[in-house]
């Protein structure tokens, strides 16, 4: 038996993923929440195989739940479930330690092959994620400025995308507003912008905010 946990911050979709799970006897849903909070003071008194993590949840970053997952509860797998195509954050959520990543698009029979594998110790990666992962491993000179960031420079720029100011992403993180400055300047250079207005420009040209 496979023991699934879902978080996912919009109630419809945690119940349809839900009852597309329950029609299948090998798996079996242990909780659900809508946030990482919940999920991280009921995971000590369950046992959990595989997490389906949503990548955007509100007022947090799914990857750092990821990441927070991992370090804390290793032999856990984590899934990454997405309203974004894999462009946009599959090589990242893989980098942090995701066993797939799954398109909300496709969730239904897709998602549960994935959870199957993933459970069996595997990866659940598509073939045009492999070729991704491929091409992360030799340099690649044509790769979007974007791709260049650290994953923490990556979520500062889609937070000043969003319209956040310093100290509001500093708070948010919980670091200094001198780190959040010292993190933009090093954007900016990697981006090949000027401003910050650029910086907005490019991310939401390429599709990098909601």
């Amino acid at each position: 038996m496979i023991k699934v946990y879902i978080i996912d911050d919009h109630e419809l979709m945690r119940e349809g993923l839900k009852t597309v799970l329950r029609k299948h006897s090998d798996l079996q849903i242990i909780g659900d929440s809508e946030n990482s909070h919940k999920f991280f003071s009921e995971i000590p008194k369950s046992t959990i195989d595989v997490v389906v993590l949503d990548i955007t949840l509100k007022g947090e970053d799914g990857l750092d739940v990821l990441r927070t997952i991992k370090q804390q509860y290793p032999k856990v797998r984590v899934l990454m479930l997405s309203m974004h195509p894999e462009e946009r954050f599959a090589v990242r959520a893989i980098r942090s330690g995701a066993s797939g990543y799954v398109d909300k698009q496709g969730a239904s029979d897709e998602l549960v092959d994935a959870i199957r594998k993933v459970a069996r110790g595997e990866k659940y990666i598509t073939p045009s994620l492999a070729q991704r992962l491929a091409t992360e491993v030799t340099f690649d000179s044509s790769k979007p400025p974007h791709e260049t960031l650290t994953d923490r420079e990556f979520q500062i720029m889609r937070l000043f995308a969003q319209g956040k100011t310093s100290s509001e992403i500093a708070k948010e993180l919980s670091i200094s507003t001198n780190t959040v400055t010292t993190h933009r300047s090093k954007i900016l250079e990697k981006m090949r912008v000027r401003t910050t207005a650029e910086l907005v420009h490019y991310a939401l040209e390429h599709h990098l905010v909601d």
